[in-house]
Formats: C-alpha cells, sequence, structure tokens
C-alpha cells in the first residue's frame, strides 16, 4: 500500500455539560475526591485523551454498522469493513493493513485554562457528590456517597486528528469521510467520557473557528 497523503483536520471540542474521563491515583488525602479526572502528569490541567475520543467515535459507528460488536460487545475484528480499515481490525493477528485515523490528545484551550485556574485555583475541576437512594424508603443508601472530579461546562479543548489516505483509497475517500461525519453528529447526540446517562459528557465538535459542526465540515470535505 503507497501512502498518498495526510489529511489533518483541526477543531474543538466544547462542553455542553461537565465531563469525566477518570484517571489514577495511588493514594486519597483528607478532603480529596477517590474518583479524579485524567491529568497532565507535571501540569495537572486535564486532557481529553485521543484514545477516548476515538475509542468513542468507532463504538458509535460499530453500534449502527457491526453485527459482530453489536453481538459481542467488542471491537469489530472482521478486517474487512470500512470501520476495521479506519480504525484498525480489532483483533491484530488478522488485520492485513495499517489504520487510517490518528487521533491526538485533545489540550485545554489557553482561555479555557485561564477561566478554570481563575475560578478553580490549582484543579481545574469541580467535585460533584452524588449518591445512591433506597427505592423503598426514599432515602440516601447508607455508605452510598461518592464524590467525582469532572471538568465543567464551558470548557473548550483543542482537538485535532488525521487520516492517513492511500492510493487504494481513491474509491473511498468520501464514504470514509461522509461515515466520520456521521460519527461525529452521533457523538453530539451521544456523550463523551464516563456517565454520560447521569447528566456528564454532552460535547460539540466544531472546527476550529467555531463555524462549522465538525460533521458539516468532513461532509464537505467529501464533496471536494
Amino acid at each position: 500500500m503507497k501512502l498518498k497523503e495526510y489529511l489533518e483536520v483541526k477543531g474543538a471540542i466544547l462542553l455542553k455539560e461537565g465531563l469525566r474521563v477518570g484517571g489514577t491515583k495511588e493514594a486519597v488525602g483528607i478532603g480529596e475526591t477517590d474518583n479524579p479526572i485524567i491529568r497532565h502528569p507535571i501540569t495537572r490541567k486535564p486532557y481529553l485523551p485521543g484514545s477516548s475520543i476515538k475509542g468513542k467515535v468507532r463504538s458509535l459507528l460499530e453500534q449502527k454498522y457491526s453485527e459482530s460488536s453489536q453481538k459481542t460487545g467488542r471491537p469489530c475484528d472482521c478486517a474487512s469493513c470500512f470501520i476495521c480499515s479506519l480504525f484498525g481490525c480489532g483483533n491484530p493477528s488478522k488485520g492485513t493493513e495499517p489504520s487510517r485515523l490518528i487521533f491526538r490528545d485533545a489540550p485545554l484551550v489557553g482561555e479555557s485554562e485561564k477561566e478554570l485556574d481563575k475560578g478553580l485555583p490549582g484543579s481545574f475541576a469541580e467535585v460533584k457528590t452524588e449518591i445512591a437512594m433506597d427505592r423503598n424508603k426514599g432515602r440516601t443508601i447508607t455508605g452510598s456517597l461518592r464524590t467525582q472530579e469532572r471538568i465543567p461546562a464551558g470548557a473548550k479543548f483543542d482537538f485535532s486528528f488525521t487520516i492517513r489516505l492511500f492510493e487504494e483509497d481513491n474509491p473511498r475517500r468520501a464514504d470514509y469521510l461522509n461515515k466520520l461525519a456521521e460519527a461525529f453528529e452521533m457523538l453530539e447526540k451521544d456523550y463523551l467520557g464516563g456517565s454520560g446517562t447521569r447528566g456528564y459528557g454532552q460535547v460539540e465538535v466544531m472546527t476550529s473557528d467555531l463555524g462549522r459542526h465538525m460533521f458539516e465540515h468532513l461532509r464537505g470535505l467529501a464533496k471536494s
């Protein structure tokens, strides 16, 4: 397979609701949450991992198009569909070609970084308290109190991904772009990160100038 071009797509992810991508912590200090978000290990600023974005976009397409994923709940491993071509085969031993998509980690934009540091100095995140209710008694279940870190609504992240296109892809280029457009449109109706059914993770994915939704931009590229 001969590489023809790299098609770089740049944009921004805007949080419409608080968003949580979980991190890890070796120990919990007094007053600290036991469910931290993922952060840069040196600057301690939150970011959106490219793996999380890629995984969500892929899973949305699999939920609609992959019978294998719908049956097993695992990434498609047929090695022949457009999902495997774009994202890579779910079973590396069966893969016959390189994946075409490269997703980058999405850092906070400077404006959002300043706003979060001003309102939430040092943490860049809010702490949300949640409980579980006893359905029969209508009160909190003892010991169910938990705290979760999340990035507040209104934050914005720089976002980019690259599509590697090979000479063999000429007939499929428009279809690839249209399928990605569909995935980003579904993402805006779904959620990114965890706890989406509890009001987390609604996003808008826009072009860098915020002029168009990413799915509109990709459909425009498909026509060019």
